[in-house]
């Protein structure tokens, strides 16, 4: 019996056919006044034709009446626009951006003051009255709190300040419009238009942007957004691109343009990071994740006022808090291997130097150094103590007193003037800060996003292809650029 013939069956076939969906609904709205009551069924059939009106106003245009003013489509038409889309959505996520780094500069200097200035020579005074061994008060204060002291300090105030700012933006109602404007390009690159919210969220911690990647249902579309997130240049990152782009690159322009061209390198380098996650996204969708992109059916909330308060406390809560203790549970013991390999002696000779000269060979191919690429094998944890391990293990080669006190301890040198001069002597020059830029936006996923990426997956393998790509990738690229480099400077 065929389906058509079974739905059939109940109705006598003498009888002529009528419309079975019609009937249905006939019957469900005659069972529906049955169970409520006249009254209440007329009221809710009320309620449903007010409903459709006003859908119908708002999507209708009557020529015959002046259309009345419509606060969410008015936004929209700007927002969504296809000339004024994108502009806007830039310079929001620029303003963004902005906020986030000028307004994180004085709470992280006021951490580092109490945690580094205070809190460090206060446990280094009480480590030498009660009599504590140098290398115990070293491998506790000098390595595992100092180094837990800085992610403190350099990660917490800007996670503070973008974190909420971005729940603001998806709580009014804005989001959702970044995804519409950018699901035609995620699409073309196989991907899904939702990964555009969780590359933003990775701007301010990958590993949020990871966790975030949830609301992606198809798994194949997720995990290309999860791989693809290190790409998006984490707070983590941006003190790295800020002092390199100013030591080096500011200092091409006249004086009072040295500040727009440090400015424009950085933001050329977060652009890159998104071309990159076009790029990777096709490239993965074409091979490993190969599959069909899935529809992409998104309803447009209205816009309502963000609720600021609430929002504030489960941003700082939910994310800033969870993303902060997880990163300080992988600092720890990257502070203790920091210290020891550079403390730690055989042959009169620290394992630092021994490890710098075994990598320098590799470090000088791709136009860096030994002591960069020790110091990111080593500060994997956390991207923000880069900066300090490459000082502590530059005067530790170069054999020079330690302005931050001991031998063997990171630092941050009291001026950008000593701090460029070290990196100079240290045999820095220009392609060495091009390409450390570089790096620091391609290599690998800090710890913490490996670990969540683990988590998020299950998967041992896609956790190694995650943390593997993207640093055979930025040895590929700052290898290409080395050997361009040299060709037209030489």
């Amino acid at each position: 019996m065929s389906m058509a013939s079974s739905l059939s069956a109940p109705f006598p076939s003498s009888q002529p056919k009528k419309d079975s969906g019609a009937d249905s609904i006939l019957a469900s709205a005659q069972d529906l006044r049955w169970q409520l009551g006249p009254d209440l069924h007329e009221e809710l059939i009320e309620a449903l034709y007010s409903d459709a009106a006003r859908i119908a106003d708002r999507a209708v245009t009557r020529p015959q009446q002046k259309p009345r003013f419509d606060f969410d489509r008015t936004i929209d038409r700007l927002v969504t626009s296809r000339i004024w889309g994108f502009p806007l959505m830039i310079m929001l996520f620029t303003l963004v951006f902005w906020i986030t780094i000028t307004g994180a500069n004085i709470p992280s200097a006021m951490l580092a003051d109490l945690l580094l200035g205070t809190v460090y020579p206060f446990l280094k005074d009480v480590a030498a009255a009660i009599g504590m061994p140098w290398w115990l008060s070293g491998l506790l204060i000098d390595g595992i709190y100092l180094a837990t002291a800085w992610v403190v300090s350099v990660m917490l105030p800007p996670m503070a300040i973008f974190f909420p700012l971005f729940t603001l933006l998806e709580d009014f109602g804005y989001l959702p419009r970044v995804a519409f404007n950018l699901d035609n390009i995620f699409r073309k690159s196989g991907a899904h238009g939702k990964q555009s919210l969780s590359m933003m969220m990775g701007f301010g911690c990958n590993a949020a942007g990871v966790i975030s990647t949830r609301i992606i249902d198809s798994p194949r579309e997720r995990m290309i957004a999860i791989i693809t997130n290190n790409f998006a240049l984490c707070n983590g990152r941006w003190p790295t691109q800020i002092l390199i782009a100013t030591l080096f690159i500011g200092v091409l322009a006249p004086i009072g343009f040295a500040g727009l061209l440090s400015a424009m390198a950085v933001v050329g380098i977060a652009m890159l990071g998104i071309f990159l996650t076009f790029v990777i996204s096709g490239l993965l969708s074409r091979t490993w994740l190969r599959g069909q992109v899935s529809t992409f059916s998104l309803e447009l909330p209205p816009y309502r006022p963000p609720r600021v308060l609430a929002t504030i406390y489960t941003s700082l809560i939910d994310r800033t808090g969870f993303v902060l203790w997880r990163a300080m549970v992988f600092a720890a013991p990257a502070g203790a291997v920091i210290w020891l390999v550079a403390n730690v002696q055989f042959g009169g000779v620290p394992v630092a130097e021994y490890l710098v000269n075994w990598l320098n060979p590799v470090g000088v191919l791709i136009g860096l150094n030994g002591v960069i690429l020790l110091a990111y094998v080593i500060a994997i944890p956390a991207n923000e103590i880069v900066i300090p391990t490459i000082l502590m293990l530059t005067v530790l080669m170069l054999g020079i007193s330690n302005p931050g006190g001991s031998a063997g301890v990171m630092f941050e040198a009291g001026s950008l003037a000593e701090t460029k001069a070290l990196l100079v002597a240290g045999g820095w020059t220009l392609l060495t800060a091009v390409n450390l830029m570089l790096f620091s936006l391609i290599h690998n996923p800090c710890s913490t996003t490996i670990f969540t990426i683990y988590k998020e997956t299950g998967s041992r393998k896609w956790t190694v292809v995650a943390a593997l790509l993207p640093l055979a990738l930025g040895f590929t690229v700052t290898f290409f650029v080395a050997q361009i480099w040299r060709l037209f400077a030489g």
